[in-house]
């Protein structure tokens, strides 16, 4: 793609998305630029081809697409100091910022571009994130180029944009969430006799198998648990024993607590 990205905010996902681009080969490295004050922590990218700078309007100058990937409380601030530099044709804004909406960055913008959010998870390091986006003022096309970006970084779903705050709950703070259960695996693993590094083995590799079962065949949980669980077998007596202990619904409970959390603020 001869597309010329830049990325404002040159942090873990920043350099991430940075990162995930080059190595999926979507994005010729020097087609790429990304800002942070302190440039020093960017030598390695830089030495990969791209572009750093700690000048966010060269970054908004030089780009087709312009990926926001600075702190919530950062946006105004930056976004007003680049308002100016924006172009309503042929330039695309994408907001990978937690909880700011589209409405709000249009109206520190104060122009009619096209603006996309995104809300990815921190496996985009490895090219693993479950990214949800929605839009507003975009072409089908530009909509597109933007899926094709995350694409290259994980899976990609498109939602309304009222759903964000769930999706950050589902996809990101999931991502928390099965790294606890994950952990409790490998807790019990070594009490029934497995040392840590196999146990955590053993946990995370069946984690990801059991994740590819339903992605790959599109199943629902409960078909794949059927085919464990047989009559007086210890798959059953120990999800019993877990539902006696409130397992779903403590999940359940946790997801929406997060969910109240973000929507109060």
């Amino acid at each position: 793609m001869n597309k010329k990205i830049a990325i404002i905010g040159g942090g873990n996902l920043g350099t991430a998305i940075a990162e995930g681009l080059i190595q999926s080969g979507f994005v010729i490295s020097r087609n790429i630029l990304i800002t942070k004050r302190n440039t020093k922590t960017l030598h390695e990218l830089e030495g990969l081809g791209v572009k750093i700078s700690d000048n966010n309007e060269e970054a908004v100058l030089y780009a087709d697409l312009v990926i926001l990937a600075v702190k919530p409380f950062q946006v105004n601030d930056v976004l007003s100091a680049l308002k100016e530099k924006f172009r309503e044709e042929n330039q695309v804004l994408v907001s990978v910022v937690t909880g700011v909406s589209i409405e709000e960055i249009s109206a520190i913008v104060g122009k009619k571009i096209p603006i996309v959010r995104a809300m990815p998870n921190t496996a985009i390091a490895i090219q693993e994130s479950m990214t949800c986006l929605s839009a507003k003022d975009v072409s089908e096309e530009q909509l597109q180029y933007v899926q094709e970006i995350f694409s290259q970084l994980g899976k990609t779903i498109q939602i309304d944009e009222k759903l964000m705050d769930a999706a950050t709950v589902l996809g990101a703070c999931g991502t928390a969430f099965a790294m606890r259960y994950i952990r409790a695996n490998i807790q019990g693993g070594i009490e029934i006799g497995f040392d840590a590094r196999t146990a955590n083995l053993i946990a995370a590799q069946t984690v990801k198998g059991a994740a590819d079962l339903l992605l790959k065949r599109g199943t629902h949980p409960e078909q794949e648990i059927d085919k464990v669980t047989t009559p007086k077998g210890c798959t059953i007596a120990g999800l019993n024993q877990m539902e006696h202990q409130g397992f779903s619904s403590s999940l359940i409970r946790g997801l929406v607590a997060s969910y109240e959390k973000i929507a109060k603020e």
